[in-house]
């Protein structure tokens, strides 16, 4: 389990938080979503979770053991895919995961292996610097998974992929959480992770504003509505009706019983749509 408490980061060191006061949980095997805009403090936490930022105030620990006291064994258990691809450009795909298995001390996954299951078999003798960036973010990816990590740290592993390879990615992320591994997802793509997570958490300016799994989130911020299709004087019609509101019940009732339903579909807020009114700003 991953624990986080009171964690606060300062780069300047004048007093503005790029992290402020931020708690959170991540128990073994889910898949947990750290959700918001770009500058609100994702990559930041992501950081510090994973060594690469140096602790300054609050604590974080890995099964009770202080991230202050890891030592170098810690990194053989943990995978990391960045949103910008950092690769040697003049290695090829698969050399650049041959490069990276040979710096763990644990068994690895077979590097073709990989790049089959994200489409990138016919370009492992291709040196990474001609990929595309969608090529780069799935070589990045699969790095992240050579050494079988028990952690994996994701952050926009769908940025630039088309919605056909995106599928691809989010159902390895789904087969990693069956076998127990550990996720901890950055993004701003609300879309991904209501497909993915289990539970999230938004940050906002440095601040985590609200935290549950996607559905509950859903249902404790979100309008619950119907929509419903029907047949009026030969016509089709259709109707939006708020379950919250008896105005639109009654209404409803009164369509179902008295006309011809063609469809009727159950809709709730989106995640995004959640964010924006908890927060009064979009995504970008």
């Amino acid at each position: 389990m991953i624990r986080v408490e009171n964690l606060i980061h300062d780069y300047t060191g004048e007093g503005t938080n790029a992290v402020d006061d931020v708690s959170f949980e991540v128990q073994t095997g889910e898949i947990f979503g750290f959700l918001g805009p770009s500058g609100a403090g994702k990559s930041t936490v992501q950081g510090i979770l994973t060594g690469l930022l140096r602790l300054q105030r609050g604590q974080v620990s890995y099964d009770d053991l202080p991230v202050t006291e890891l030592r170098s064994s810690f990194f053989n258990r943990i995978g990391v895919s960045f949103e910008h691809p950092n690769l040697y450009q003049k290695l090829t795909g698969l050399e650049n995961l041959q490069y990276y298995a040979g710096l763990y001390d644990v068994p690895t996954e077979d590097p073709m292996m990989l790049l089959e299951r994200v489409g990138l078999a016919e370009h492992a003798h291709i040196r990474a610097g001609s990929f595309s960036k969608g090529m780069k973010q799935r070589l990045v990816f699969c790095r992240s998974m050579i050494n079988k990590p028990e952690i994996l740290f994701l952050d926009e592993p769908t940025s630039g992929l088309d919605p056909s390879t995106a599928e691809v990615i989010k159902g390895i992320i789904r087969e990693r959480r069956e076998t127990g591994t550990t996720i901890f997802l950055t993004t701003h793509n609300m879309l991904t992770a209501d497909q993915l997570c289990d539970n999230i958490a938004f940050i906002n300016e440095g601040k985590i504003v609200a935290m549950d799994s996607p559905k509950a989130l859903k249902l404790a911020y979100g309008e619950r509505s119907v929509e419903v299709e029907y047949r009026e004087d030969g016509k089709i019609a259709s109707r939006v009706f708020f379950l919250d509101k008896d105005a639109d019940r009654a209404g409803l009732k009164e369509i179902i019983e008295g006309k011809d339903i063609l469809t009727m579909h159950s809709r709730e807020a989106s995640l995004e749509q959640i964010f924006i009114q908890m927060t009064g700003r979009g995504l970008v």
